[in-house]
């Protein structure tokens, strides 16, 4: 996964550019003041600072819908050019009319990085690891405010510090910035299948996950084009091809699925079932552990898959440990299948020798026709050994795996002819692996010595039809003979589709929440209170000025959120996003309200300063490693590749709304109601945060985005009165 690691930390050097130049600004105002005498003009000075707001606030209403139209690299590209120009007309900057569209330029750049960037890692990050490659841009832009406090504290120390320079450093990594998006960074694989460009995106693919064969993923690239759909969940029993008879009533054999293993001889039967799967229960009732009636079903729906996991996350499963890499429908009910001669010819005439990976080892029939003579219909549809065929490590054969332990299936549509029903598999969370997983379902006697599995699916139509497939021989070629985009035009009536209204609820309400939640009234108290705490007097000691320990409180404050953003990336794939947010929301509220107290009553001035000084570190800790990344992380998660562009310029444009209104009205609340009062209103938020997160917000780690978007689908439809 080096190349996807890479990738993503390349592409976060964006957000690196905009924590640099917050925290320039902050400290270039004030020299900016003296030289323009903008003392008593308190609004030339606060349009200075927010001119990058509106720039960032302009450029991403157009943002989504062109990353949509021309892709995600061109946008970062265009960034790094604009932070790029911005930085030089800064460093000149003769006029205050000429640095407010320096301003304004720079703005648009961060815009469209701090949009584009979580898109972008999504849409190339495997599932495993995917929200620690995300935390990456929360984490470089800590990077860049610490490295640009240190830069301005160390220039404050000269004898006649120049904004201009301070301003116009940022120049030097955006340079750098743009060579390496240029260069480097690839497209985003989702959007070139988007577009039909299925080579670009397979060799995309490869150089990302270091490997030849990613037929899988191409597979789940090409279907998560197509939803919107009507989602079905299904349940199976899956065991070795002798262990389930056909005197089990529960299930219906015509509908089976056969998963070959990866040796000659070696197969699985996975069997429709009406049991009591958890996700089955869960879609049918809304809940399996009475869970509050408020709560969304779509948040029950994802929790089911989660809850009792092993290995949540890995990119085999349990229940896939040992399965081959390919899938059989059938209409027979033959039991005991053997390899037939054509698939043996095809497996001996790809195999090598030497046992390494080459593009001839995925040449082989993906799906082909069976049936007793060569003329007519196919009686079934076969997903072949050497379709994902992976000998990169000896003795271990990949599945058909597309991520966090899910895989990928097909079934023809008895309904429609020529179509297909794709079908993802997971296994069912809680049940064990033995035989003895069985048990609890009506009419199932477990016997034998094999292991038996219960499985979880979801259903609903595939954007690929059997003849398009039976007439080619591999995934690969299939896609590749896409010629044009195979998404249609998408208008804003997309956005209405239950699935994406409901992402969309989710997105924007808890970007609203965020701006809310305190971050900025607890960076402008955070000076005053380190001032407090005798810091200041400590650092006036040594020589230093009122302005340079102001850039120094600040820089050290930068730097203690760098740990925890590091824990983030630990626990964000393990313990997930929604965890982590139900986890450290009451941690700021309690901090919220030791600050409340501690601005109402009469403690002593050094109690003060310690107690704020505390509940001011760990408020700043927990909110870098929840509300801080999370919010981002799961607006580039949950929306269909189709229009995920216009939805998540949607919720960014939410995102600066709110951080224009907060730190325009923070100055104005102080006046009024007061430092307690502000805080206050702050602990409400954060309360109200973390009842939106507990009934709304799903977890979605490890799991592929085309599966989150086809739960939101099925959590749509299962909302009260769609029943």
């Amino acid at each position: 996964m080096d190349g996807a690691v890479l990738v993503a930390l390349t592409a976060a050097i964006g957000n690196l550019l905009q924590g640099w130049d917050n925290a320039t600004i902050a400290g270039a105002v004030l020299y900016i003041k003296k030289e323009f005498n903008l003392q008593s003009q308190a609004g030339i000075e606060g349009l200075i600072v927010a001119m990058s707001l509106i720039g960032a606030t302009v450029i991403t209403t157009f943002s989504g819908p062109v990353s949509d139209m021309f892709g995600r690299r061109p946008m970062l590209i265009i960034s790094s050019v604009l932070y790029f120009v911005s930085g030089l007309v800064m460093l000149w900057s003769p006029s205050i009319n000429v640095l407010l569209l320096a301003r304004l330029l720079d703005g648009f750049g961060i815009g469209l990085s701090v949009t584009l960037v979580p898109v972008y890692i999504s849409e190339t990050a495997p599932p495993e690891i995917r929200g620690r490659l995300n935390t990456f841009p929360q984490f470089t832009g800590s990077v860049g405010m610490f490295l640009s406090y240190c830069m301005v504290f160390s220039m404050s120390l000269t004898v006649s510090p120049s904004w201009r320079l301070m301003l116009g450093v940022l120049s030097i990594p955006s340079l750098a910035y743009f060579f390496l998006a240029l260069f480097y960074l690839p497209e985003s694989p989702r959007w070139l299948v988007s577009k039909g460009r299925m080579k670009e995106a397979k060799k995309v693919l490869q150089r990302l996950r270091g490997r030849d064969d990613v037929s899988g993923e191409m597979a789940l690239l090409m279907e998560g084009l197509g939803t919107g759909g009507e989602v079905s969940i299904e349940e199976y029993i899956i065991s070795p091809d002798d262990e389930l008879d056909d005197n089990h009533e529960h299930a219906v054999d015509k509908d089976r699925i056969k998963l070959y293993g990866a040796e000659e001889g070696q197969s699985w039967i996975a069997k429709p079932v009406t049991g009591q799967s958890t996700l089955g229960l869960v879609s049918r009732h809304g809940s399996v552990a009475n869970q509050s009636a408020l709560m969304d079903p779509m948040v029950t729906l994802f929790g089911s898959v989660h809850e009792k996991l092993p290995e949540m996350g890995s990119m085999r499963s349990m229940l896939f440990t040992n399965f081959g890499s390919m899938f059989n429908i059938s209409e027979n009910q033959v039991k005991h299948e053997n390899w037939d001669e054509e698939s043996q010819r095809d497996g001996d005439k790809h195999s090598d020798a030497s046992g390494a990976e080459s593009d001839d080892n995925v040449r082989s029939p993906l799906l082909s026709r069976q049936g007793s003579g060569t003329e007519g219909p196919p009686t079934s549809l076969s997903m072949r050994q050497g379709s994902n065929y992976n000998t990169a490590n000896a003795g271990e054969h990949a599945s058909m795996g597309i991520g966090g332990g899910w895989q990928l299936a097909y079934r023809k549509d008895e309904k429609k002819e020529g179509a297909l029903k794709r079908i993802y598999l997971h296994q069912e969370a809680g049940v064990g692996s033995r035989r003895g997983s069985i048990m609890s379902l009506p009419g199932c006697d477990a016997h034998g010595e094999g292991d038996t599995i219960h499985a979880a699916a979801l259903v609903s139509q595939s954007v690929l039809r059997t003849e398009s497939i039976l007439a080619q021989q591999t995934i690969e070629e299939a896609v590749e003979k896409q010629t044009g985009p195979i998404t249609k035009a998408i208008g804003w009536r997309a956005l209405f589709e239950p699935g994406v209204k409901h992402a969309l609820i989710v997105g924007v309400g808890i970007q609203i929440l965020q701006q809310f939640s305190g971050i900025n009234g607890v960076l402008y108290y955070t000076p005053q209170i380190l001032e407090q705490a005798g810091v200041g007097v400590l650092l006036s000691n040594l020589g230093i000025g009122s302005e340079s320990a102001s850039f120094l409180i600040s820089g050290l404050t930068t730097l203690l959120m760098l740990p925890s953003i590091g824990i983030a990336m630990r626990l964000m794939d393990i313990a997930g996003r929604r965890l982590l947010l139900l986890t450290t929301l009451p941690v700021l509220l309690l901090s919220l309200i030791v600050l409340v107290l501690g601005n109402v009553i009469n403690m002593g001035e050094v109690t003060h300063a310690v107690i704020s000084t505390i509940s001011v570190v760990v408020y700043f800790c927990c909110f870098v490693t929840g509300f801080g990344p999370i919010p981002n992380i799961l607006c580039s998660e949950i929306f269909p590749t189709s229009v995920r562009g216009i939805c998540i310029a949607i919720c960014a444009l939410t995102f600066w709304i709110g951080d224009i209104i907060v730190t325009y009205s923070l100055p104005v609340m102080l006046n009024t109601i007061g430092l307690a009062g502000v805080f206050g209103i702050y602990t409400v938020v954060c309360a109200i945060a973390w009842v939106f997160v507990f009934l709304k917000v799903p977890e979605t780690k490890g799991m592929p985005l085309e599966v989150i978007t086809e739960f939101f689908a099925v959590g749509a439809n299962k909302q009260p009165g769609k029943e």
